[in-house]
């Protein structure tokens, strides 16, 4: 067990400095003796950790060249892409792809809600809509990202269907984290807001496919701010 623990360890630090920029897509990542200096480790254990992330797609070996990071699109590994999308460098494609995602998932569980929903679930989005508006008005960012996540979450759990709230739930900590990222324009929360109250609106009146263009419609304003505000700063 100890030996896995080590060989972990070294897979993490080593996904680390990918993630932070050392090692970018298509470089060769050092040889196994400078990386077992690095780490302190012995060679087996650095060897054992490169086949780890080889396995996870994010490496891969070509015989008399060396070791190469692969691209972002090509890792197969959940975790990763999620830690890569949280912690890495600012990456233009991987922002739009999570807002992409984001369409496909939130717009179907919003038109399911709107079937769904209940009195109380409706009650606790507008108290959410109240609290990004006080968040705003005081500029209290991380009070805004938390009502913000809180009202998508009601959403997700209101559709009835297991699977959407299941696979948002390892998102959470990237969507925080971008979320933080694009709230801190005080123009991009005044759109939140209104399109978070025409969203409760639509979910009110139980029509499905106001539900779905709503939800469509905030999506597709969050992705023009992300454009305009974010990735153009």
């Amino acid at each position: 067990m100890a030996r896995k623990s080590l060989v972990g360890v070294v897979a993490d630090e080593l996904l680390d400095r990918i993630i932070a920029g050392e090692f970018p897509p298509g470089t060769v990542v050092p040889g196994e003796l400078e990386l077992s200096a690095k780490h302190e480790v012995s060679r087996m254990t650095v060897r054992e950790a490169m086949k780890t992330l080889e396995a996870q797609r994010i490496l891969s070996v070509e015989r008399g060249r060396g070791t190469f990071v692969n691209p972002l699109n090509q890792w197969a590994s959940l975790e990763a892409v999620l830690r890569a999308a949280s912690e890495g460098t600012k990456d233009a494609a991987a922002a739009i792809q999570l807002i992409e995602l984001r369409r496909m998932l939130e717009t179907g569980a919003c038109e399911l809600a709107a079937e769904r929903i209940s009195d109380d679930e409706l009650t606790a989005l507008k108290d959410h809509v109240e609290k990004m508006q006080a968040a705003h008005e005081i500029n209290d960012l991380p009070a805004f990202v938390e009502a913000d996540l809180a009202f998508h979450d009601v959403i997700l759990h209101a559709s009835g269907n297991v699977f959407v709230a299941v696979l948002f739930e390892p998102l959470h900590r990237v969507l925080e984290a971008r979320r933080a990222e694009t709230s801190a324009f005080p123009e991009i929360q005044e759109h939140a807001i209104g399109h978070h109250r025409k969203i409760a609106a639509a979910l009110e009146s139980r029509n499905p496919n106001e539900a779905r263009l709503a939800m469509d419609a905030h999506m597709q304003q969050t992705l023009d701010d992300l454009k305009t505000y974010v990735l153009e700063a």
